[in-house]
């Protein structure tokens, strides 16, 4: 399971927090709340003003609403109006439920009432938005992981074209310089005929490297124009780790999908409870991962899924609530979401290596 709320970690030490707060007094507690659970990177303004300037450098906002100069609302909009805006707690003094509706409406991630519980809560609330951050650039990676994905595809839709029109006419056109070569040119001529099959060899290289691409970094070619660096592209990741089946929402799992392809695993994606008993059977799977229910569902936290008795594979339940339900059905380990990105694969792994 993820851990407490007090641990520590370079993620939250490396989370730049901006602290918009014009009581010294609570800037001083709010400060060492946050550094005594690992929240270490933070810098205090006082005003609105101020804190417009600074947050360019700052991934969390925790703003007050009552300000000198400006609300915490106005504050709130003008972040929200940037190409790049930073999460945005909002901390009131006077909150109810309708000023916490108002300000999520407006865009903040998150809402807290300075009252007896805040400093219990503060911890959680960041540890929560971190973690959200993380979840929404580990998606756009993925996206990108996506797009590069049909891209490849492309090129090797095209690998196919450049075979039929190119291959044969090269091979040719290398065997006449060969009959060439070997006949008794002179020496000025041997040189050129010489330079045309080293040409010639080196497209029949590229269109090889081509066929046998997998992935391939992006180079810089022209002022915006990129392109594949083929010197580096071929290489398949050795690691086999087996198979990852993955019965969770749209999201985590497309984040998931990501992280394990990377660390070596197969991925295979079931979206109802007969195709999950169905990609769970095969010998290589090394892994599953399933939504646990909470709430209502917590009688059947698994939602139908029952794994085998004699089960080859770790399992795995990730849970937005409470998680004991959910271990106690066999479950080999219970994440809670949302999941960290940053620590997710070596969490994983610590699952496959217990004896």
């Amino acid at each position: 399971m993820s851990g407490p709320a007090g641990a520590g970690g370079p993620e939250r030490a490396g989370l730049r927090i901006l602290l918009v707060e014009d009581d010294p007094a609570m800037a001083r507690l709010v400060q060492q709340v946050l550094h005594a659970h690992g929240f270490t990177s933070s810098t205090h303004v006082a005003t609105g003003h101020a804190a417009l300037v600074s947050a360019a450098d700052a991934d969390v906002v925790l703003l007050d609403q009552q300000l000198p100069d400006v609300s915490g609302l106005e504050v709130l909009e003008a972040l929200r109006g940037r190409a790049q805006p930073p999460s945005v707690v909002l901390v009131t003094a006077h909150g109810n439920e309708s000023f916490a509706a108002k300000a999520l409406r407006q865009g903040a991630d998150d809402y807290l009432a300075k009252d007896s519980a805040f400093a219990d809560l503060l911890p959680q609330v960041m540890e929560r938005v971190r973690r959200n951050r993380a979840l929404r650039e580990a998606l756009a990676a993925a996206e990108r992981d996506r797009l590069r994905a049909e891209r490849l595809a492309a090129v090797a839709e095209l690998t196919v074209t450049l075979h039929h029109e190119i291959n044969n006419p090269l091979m040719a056109a290398s065997a006449e310089v060969e009959l060439l070569l070997h006949g008794t040119p002179d020496e000025k001529t041997s040189e050129a005929l010489a330079a045309i099959k080293v040409s010639l060899d080196r497209i029949r290289d590229i269109l090889r490297r081509i066929r046998d691409l997998r992935d391939a970094p992006s180079t810089e070619y022209l002022a915006g124009l990129r392109m594949l660096d083929l010197s580096v592209g071929g290489a398949v990741r050795d690691v086999n780790r087996g198979t990852a089946v993955l019965a969770l929402p749209e999201d985590p799992a497309r984040v998931a999908t990501l992280l394990l392809r990377t660390a070596g695993f197969a991925v295979v994606r079931a979206t109802t409870s007969a195709e999950l008993d169905q990609a769970v059977r095969p010998t290589h799977v090394t892994l599953v991962l399933v939504a646990a229910a909470g709430g209502a569902s917590a009688a059947d936290p698994l939602a139908g899924f029952r794994p085998a008795a004699d089960r080859r594979y770790r399992l795995v339940a990730l849970a937005a609530g409470e998680t004991g339900a959910s271990a106690a059905e066999g479950c080999d380990h219970v994440m809670m979401l949302p999941f960290d990105p940053g620590t997710f694969v070596s969490e994983i792994l610590a699952v496959l290596e217990r004896e």
